[in-house]
């Protein structure tokens, strides 16, 4: 279009935005860059960092440097393009195993723990745990789930099983982690939030491959829940490029969870409820897992509404808890066995009904979102309501999810953000 325009960009994002500009062709893509973060700071912070400020990279004032961004003519190195080729690379390395295992820490394969080698004969040992072809195309995936910023990669049966021999999983665990792998959902989102992932799981699976759904149950306390957990995370920096930290990893302050995420199997012979799955329209018993992303749970007690004493409120409790969340990823309840009796004898025979009366939860950011408003019968009424009224936000005004998991020994819970978002089949993947 022959405009000039210089992008103002955080130089936090400096490593992140110079190879966005190199792999899309354009090397030479002149930035300005200045201090972050910009909001919540005063007019007058905004004008002495940034507007007066000096460029974080180059320690030269920014007003200047943009005058001279939109003025001075390109440099023959600001005038290159090309797309960069990238490859796959071998598909093995030979070498002593302490040579591969510093390997795969240079190269940022793993998540800086010891692995498992995935050597040919482990990797074809994994492979017995499903009948798909080893070539076979599972998914894609990418650190913003999108593939526009970051490119989506897009992987095999055969790499599921690479990144499943490193995280030390068996194969009776394989189905599930191409049910997980199929859905294309990383573990490791590339926001500055410290996202972390969560998969909930129900059916005969859960004991057929030793899952923990008692004491300890969201603890690293079976060698399934822990190794799938990890498995999610070596996939998404693996196979979706994600995780690295600077590039296509921006967490402020991170998150611990990231390392084995959150792996809940559902008890389901405790609970006085349906399971999940079946609550998600499948069958009772079928093999199902569930996605989640969000910040996390947090054991209930910390919450100021939480209560010590000789009969408890758990509903109000609960609820109270539920309004304090924020909009972003509504609400998720893990409750002991114990709690969600409690719950159920206080008179909320469904979890549905004990849904119902949660809502309308969680908050937006400037007061408690409200519920939805009864729609004009006439068509011209209906129209024009369609036009004003703000859409539900992540997820609907029905953005809270109740799991029962836990040991029966006390009456314990935890609660935090944690969206809902899509149920697989892991038969499928047999």
């Amino acid at each position: 279009m022959n405009i000039p325009s210089v992008p103002i960009v955080l130089s936090e994002f400096y490593e992140q935005e110079v190879e966005k500009a190199r792999n899309d062709g354009l090397p030479g893509l002149r930035t300005q860059w200045i201090r972050g973060p910009v909001w919540a700071k005063t007019r007058d912070e905004l004008r002495r960092d940034v507007i007066n400020g000096k460029n974080p990279i180059t320690g030269q004032p920014v007003m200047k440097e943009i005058v001279e961004k939109f003025t001075k003519p390109l440099t023959e190195e600001e005038r290159q393009t090309g797309e960069i080729k990238r490859t796959r690379g071998p598909d093995t390395f030979t070498d002593t195993a302490e040579n591969l295992h510093k390997m795969f820490l240079d190269k940022r394969y793993t998540d800086f723990l010891p692995i498992v080698l995935p050597t040919p004969e482990r990797v074809a040992d994994m492979l017995k745990g499903t009948s798909h072809d080893p070539d076979e195309t599972v998914g894609k995936m990418s650190p913003t789930q999108t593939g526009t910023y970051f490119e989506d990669w897009t992987y095999t049966v055969r790499d599921v099983a690479v990144n499943a021999v490193m995280a030390g999983c068996r194969p009776e665990y394989f189905p599930l982690l191409l049910a997980v792998a199929s859905t294309g959902k990383e573990a490791i989102s590339v926001s500055d939030n410290s996202f972390v992932g969560a998969l909930v799981i129900n059916g005969t699976i859960r004991d057929e491959i030793g899952l923990n759904y008692k004491v300890g149950a969201m603890g690293p306390y079976a060698h399934a829940n822990t190794t799938i957990g990890r498995a999610w995370s070596l996939m998404s920096i693996n196979l979706g490029n994600g995780g690295k930290v600077g590039t296509t990893y921006m967490g402020v302050v991170g998150n611990p969870m990231n390392l084995i995420n959150i792996v809940i199997a559902e008890n389901e012979e405790e609970s006085p409820w349906e399971p999940f799955s079946v609550r998600k329209g499948f069958r009772k018993g079928e093999n199902v897992v569930s996605l989640f992303e969000g910040w996390g749970v947090l054991s209930a007690a910390n919450w100021k509404a939480a209560s010590w004493g000789a009969e408890m409120n758990y509903p109000r409790i609960i609820k109270e808890i539920f309004d304090q969340q924020g909009f972003l990823f509504g609400a998720c309840a893990v409750l002991s066995p114990p709690i969600a009796q409690f719950v159920k004898n206080a008179g909320y025979e469904t979890v549905e009904e004990f849904e119902k009366y949660l809502e309308p939860a969680p908050q937006f950011p400037m007061g408690k979102m409200a519920p939805p408003k009864a729609k004009p019968e006439s068509g011209a009424q209906a129209k024009a309501a369609a036009k004003t009224e703000m859409p539900p936000m992540m997820g609907g005004y029905s953005n809270s999810a109740i799991i029962v998991t836990g040991g029966t020994n006390n009456n314990y819970y935890s609660v935090g953000g944690l969206r809902y978002g899509r149920s697989v089949k892991i038969d499928d993947w047999r």
